[in-house]
């Protein structure tokens, strides 16, 4: 894993994920910067968010729409997610069950090596009793 250089485009980027909560398009972010006066490019965005997401400093989902989404990692090492469809509310969640159906299922079809994503969309506790 090459470890990026450190430049301001990036400061930038790592410091606008740091003071938001929940996940963010890169397209958000970059509205987000540019509304408080910087001239970073959308494709420096996209890229230092896919670098930080590579080295573990931020998470990075698909939304249900197919949207590549992110916001700065709370934990380090391998876990899930928990995502509220209505406000975005997240919780990181470690899903022993899954990894070991991840493997087994793998290994049942000859795979090795076998990585995962596994991301929860539903409703937050909050979220299901203001709807009800």
């Amino acid at each position: 894993m090459t470890v990026k250089r450190n430049t301001w485009q990036r400061e930038a980027v790592r410091e606008a994920l740091d003071s938001r909560d929940g996940f963010v398009s890169a397209q958000g972010l970059h509205q987000g910067l540019r509304d408080a006066g910087s001239h970073i490019g959308l494709a420096t965005v996209y890229r230092t968010l896919a670098d930080l997401a590579n080295v573990g400093e931020a998470d990075s989902l698909q939304s249900p729409e197919g949207e590549s989404l992110y916001r700065a990692c709370a934990s380090t090492g391998h876990h899930h997610h928990l995502i509220c469809r209505n406000c975005g509310l997240t919780v990181e969640i470690a899903a022993t069950e899954v990894e070991v159906w991840a493997k087994k299922t793998a290994s049942d079809h000859g795979f090795t090596d076998a990585r995962h994503v596994v991301d929860i969309f539903g409703l937050c506790p909050a979220c299901t009793a203001a709807s009800a």
